[in-house]
């Protein structure tokens, strides 16, 4: 597997992660044969150390270091919330034009957080596919804000408010997602990275990336009709 480089410079280097990469080797997924960390290492030929996480089911742009000093430096930001992250989702039905979820989440060890993310609604659908008691089925595609940085955060601030990421099996509707399967053959968590924000470590200039969605995200974008 090739990973497409989004950014590299002497200190930084970006991929559009495909959904279902691990990013790194874990003991919770011994099924894995593929790693992104090991894959980019292999194919660029040098040493990385990632500075975020995505999950493995998330899509999209994943930042990597080069040397120990920049690595720590880019998990300084992130864990100062000083990094701004774009998100697109689909999730299902028609969520509002706007809405912020300002709703704590509990870490594994039960201790809460503070959990902050911002939404846009970008388009809407409604398929001719009955659902439930519901002759028609809609969804959304919406474009979220985090500013902080919880484990699943997105996916348990969209199920919260009712409108769960579609694809998402832990967090999700399983219905939405069996109908996804059997329908449509589709089974990705439709949750992508789409952009970074961030100040360089080293040069101290304003980094902007963004990487477009994967074919997966496309299909569905093209199944719903929002071009």
């Amino acid at each position: 597997m090739s990973l497409e480089i989004v950014y590299q410079d002497d200190h930084l280097i970006a991929i559009n992660k495909p959904h279902g990469l691990l990013v790194h080797r874990s003991s919770i997924a011994n099924d894995a044969k593929e790693f992104a960390l090991q894959l980019l290492r292999d194919q660029i030929n040098r040493h990385v150390s990632p500075v975020h996480r995505l999950d493995r089911k998330t899509g999209g742009l994943l930042l990597f270091a080069f040397e120990k000093d920049v690595e720590i430096a880019m998990h300084q930001q992130f864990q100062n919330g000083e990094v701004e992250k774009k998100y697109l989702a689909v999730l299902r039905g028609h969520s509002p034009d706007h809405l912020e979820i300002d709703y704590p989440l509990a870490k594994e060890n039960g201790t809460i957080q503070e959990a902050f993310t911002s939404f846009i609604t970008l388009k809407r659908a409604e398929l001719a596919v009955p659902f439930g008691k519901h002759l028609t089925s809609r969804y959304s595609l919406v474009e979220a804000t985090p500013t902080t940085g919880r484990m699943h955060q997105l996916r348990k601030h969209f199920a919260h408010i009712f409108y769960p990421i579609i694809g998402d099996r832990k967090h999700g509707c399983n219905k939405q997602n069996k109908l996804f399967k059997e329908q449509w053959d589709m089974t990705t968590m439709l949750l992508h990275a789409s952009e970074l924000s961030f100040i360089h470590p080293v040069s101290k200039e304003k980094v902007h990336l963004t990487a477009k969605p994967q074919a997966e995200f496309y299909r569905v974008m093209d199944l719903m009709e929002w071009g």
